[in-house]
């Protein structure tokens, strides 16, 4: 039951942003944007994640940073602590690192990740808790709004916890949404341009 929920989730999540990478390769622009797209960001949001313990959706926020040295290729690192409609106090807490790779430059961004790091889990009535290595594929869709704001649409991610030994290995997954602001803004050409334009 579990792996047919995530497979159907998944497929749409794929889709969309397969979807939305074809749409917008069609298009053509003329940017008043220059330079080689390096930026550091730093955001956060909401996430929603099914526990896979207990087969119940745990909601709660993250942070995280983008530093992407150009605008293909990048690093990300997040936190995410689900603290929202727990079931007897069971939590998750996630801190995750990885590269990221972006297949559009400006307007509606498509992209993949693959993170590593620590799950931290909590078990009911704070009976006993533990951390374990986790790894965690990814995609997802952003959209450059201006020169510092860029919302993140949709971020889709499946996590894996094989060490997880009292229960076998646990699969989460789940989706997220929110915003990060750039701490170097856009540079443009000419120098009083504050846009770009689509075609």
């Amino acid at each position: 039951m579990i792996l047919r929920r995530w497979s159907m989730v998944a497929i749409v999540a794929v889709a969309i942003v397969l979807g939305a990478a074809c749409a917008v390769a069609k298009a053509q622009d003329v940017a008043t944007a220059k330079g080689g797209g390096s930026y550091v960001a730093i955001g956060g949001g909401v996430s929603m994640f099914e526990s896979d313990y207990g087969q119940r959706f745990l909601g709660g926020g993250l942070i995280y940073a983008d530093m992407n040295p150009e605008w293909r290729i990048g690093m990300e690192g997040e936190a995410r602590y689900l603290r929202v409609h727990t079931n007897e106090d069971v939590t998750e807490t996630n801190y995750l690192v990885g590269p990221t790779y972006n297949i559009r430059k400006w307007g509606f961004r498509p992209y993949a990740k693959m993170l590593v790091g620590a799950e931290k889990i909590t078990l009911p009535f704070h009976y006993a808790s533990g951390t374990f290595f986790t790894y965690v594929p990814g995609v997802g869709m952003q959209y450059i709004a201006g020169d510092r704001l860029i919302l993140r649409v949709i971020d889709f991610e499946y996590q894996l916890s094989p060490g997880f030994s009292s229960y076998g290995s646990l699969r989460p997954y789940g989706l997220s949404t929110g915003f990060s602001i750039r701490l170097n803004p856009i540079e443009h050409y000419p120098k009083n341009a504050n846009r770009w334009r689509w075609h």
